[in-house]
């Protein structure tokens, strides 16, 4: 069976991701050891929490992931975990993986802020990942900061809130989503469905 090591690094939603993981037809594997990442088909990095201690302990996996990014395996980060694979972000001084160049920015505006609930995403272009899920499909989002991508093409969908912003990328075998895939109903079980099809896919 195709396996996904779901990354343990002391912060995350990592019991209903993995049972969703399942849910698509994974093989999962919760491991905090960086190692592990190398026998691994696929790689999800889940948060919830703070931008800078997640950074900071997110450290020893950062060149595991690397390589494995280098041999083309997928990866799919969700909210504060999609927000680390960018360099910066506004919430704290340390530094994100780097693995997207951009800066992670909180809302500003006259609307509440976390942005919590439910929202719908436009696609900015096709993808396997968004195989069946139309444009206006509703997905669970909390979070007070989101990704602005310094190279526009890795944008693969927008939500608005206050304005356009970026809620899921793609760059290569690299995802990442700002709303819960997991806690999104149908349409997050969709778009894991699809994820775990990639991974076949590239397994052949």
């Amino acid at each position: 069976m195709t396996s996904v090591a779901v990354l343990d690094y002391g912060v995350g939603n990592l019991f209903s991701m993995s049972n969703a993981l399942r849910r698509a037809g994974l093989e999962v594997k919760v491991t905090g050891d960086p190692e592990e990442i190398g026998s691994a088909d696929a790689i999800v990095l889940p948060g919830v929490g703070n931008f800078g201690p997640a950074s900071v302990k997110l450290l020893p996996f950062a060149e595991p992931i690397r390589r494995a990014l280098e041999e083309d395996v997928p990866m799919l980060g969700s909210c504060l975990g999609m927000q680390l694979l960018f360099e910066r972000s506004e919430e704290s001084p340390e530094v994100g993986l780097g693995l997207l160049k951009g800066w992670v920015r909180r809302f500003q505006g006259e609307f509440k802020v976390p942005h919590m609930g439910w929202n719908t995403i436009e696609a900015a272009r096709e993808s396997p990942l968004l195989e069946g899920i139309p444009d206006g499909e509703y997905f669970y989002f909390v979070h007070s900061y989101y990704p602005e991508p310094a190279e526009g093409d890795v944008t693969l969908a927008l939500t608005d809130y206050g304005g356009g912003f970026t809620s899921i990328v793609e760059s290569g075998p690299l995802y990442g989503t700002q709303f819960h895939p997991e806690k999104s109903g149908r349409a997050g079980a969709m778009l894991l469905s699809n994820f775990a099809g990639i991974v076949r896919g590239r397994r052949g």
